[in-house]
């Protein structure tokens, strides 16, 4: 029986990424799958070239009215809040197994509808590594927000950082960025989890326009916190993953030290709701349309950057890597008892007993 893949529309606002770009939509055809993708007036890319290489095109949403339970139901970000029963297969980011907020919601629907979650974060290789992620263009994409965001505040900019779109490529990013420090010093910048993916992409941002990174791991973070230190620099971008409950690096009552240069955070990692969150003094994402949130105010204020959709920015380049990763896995979608799927759905079903 072909497996038939069914790329529905995204309905997160401003959320121009897509999970199946069309070179990697053209291998699956070629291998034998069914590919059919939805229109929507999000994406990034056309539908028109999926139709061109020979994918099937339907409206949008209307995967939700199938009858087939067999189609895999592929997005990226998770599910409007809704309690309508789930009965196909899913792939997407699910964020529920940190038990966030409304996570059980979330994973009832799949137990009423007896649908299957494979939960894209969850997606691991035998040495339990993701095989395919954001990463890189959270940190980049991060990174390029604070400093924006800290060259408003020097230049006494109002608002300090307006509402954010979506860039051509990286390159104009960080020409749109730089141009802020073209007449200022070059900022202090703190990337804490320096040697991960994320981290990896928040420093070379900072080094594009000519930032003074300081890179702290494992090593620098392995006595736990609070940190004083972090109070010193100009721009902090965690991009820490983390797994498991960890000492906070700053405290609320630090953040209101007067004497502190630190004018900017940004949380890539971006996990208020759940209980692993090592910066617990927000409660609340901020959206492109509203980027910062001001944790201190006074004649030294405090801003907050926490986007949870922060690639994108950059939501060609941020695809088309993370379907580059996923192609191998996607192939394999034929036989969901093997490999990555399923040892992620041996997760979904772990996670279920808990409910």
């Amino acid at each position: 029986m072909q497996t038939h893949i069914w790329l529905r529309a995204e309905t997160k606002p401003l959320e121009e990424r897509i999970a199946l770009t069309p070179n990697v939509a053209k291998a699956l055809l070629d291998a034998g799958f069914k590919v059919t993708v939805e229109e929507s007036m999000q994406s990034a890319i056309d539908v028109q070239q999926y139709r061109a290489i020979g994918c099937d095109v339907a409206p949008a949403h209307h995967w939700k009215t199938l009858d087939d339970d067999g189609i895999i139901i592929l997005g990226l970000k998770e599910l409007e809040e809704e309690t309508t029963p789930l009965k196909h297969r899913h792939i997407h980011f699910a964020h529920a197994y940190k038990e966030q907020s409304g996570w059980k919601k979330v994973l009832n629907r799949f137990v009423s509808g007896r649908g299957q979650l494979f939960d894209l974060e969850y997606l691991v290789d035998d040495n339990a590594r993701r095989v395919a992620a954001f990463g890189y263009w959270a940190g980049f994409a991060g990174a390029g927000v604070a400093l924006k965001a800290f060259a408003g505040r020097l230049a006494r900019q109002t608002p300090m950082l307006a509402p954010l779109s979506s860039y051509r490529n990286q390159q104009a990013m960080v020409d749109d960025v730089g141009a802020g420090f073209s007449n200022l010093p070059p900022p202090n910048v703190l990337v804490i989890g320096a040697k991960g993916r994320s981290g990896r992409g928040a420093v070379e941002f900072a080094q594009k326009v000519g930032a003074h990174v300081t890179q702290w791991d494992i090593e620098e973070t392995k006595v736990g916190g609070p940190f004083a230190d972090i109070l010193s620099f100009d721009v902090v971008i965690n991009c820490v993953f983390v797994q498991q409950a960890l000492p906070p690096f700053v405290t609320t009552e630090m953040l209101n030290d007067n004497s502190r240069q630190l004018a900017i955070i940004c949380d890539v990692s971006c996990d208020p709701y759940g209980d692993y969150n090592p910066l617990p003094i927000y409660e609340q994402c901020t959206t492109f349309d509203n980027p910062l949130l001001r944790l201190v105010d006074g004649e030294n204020p405090l801003d907050l950057v926490a986007i949870d959709h922060l690639p994108s920015l950059l939501p060609v380049e941020s695809s088309e890597d993370f379907c580059q990763q996923l192609l191998p896995h996607l192939l394999q979608l034929d036989n969901l008892n093997q490999g990555v799927w399923q040892r992620a759905h041996n997760i979904f079903n772990e996670k279920i007993k808990q409910l």
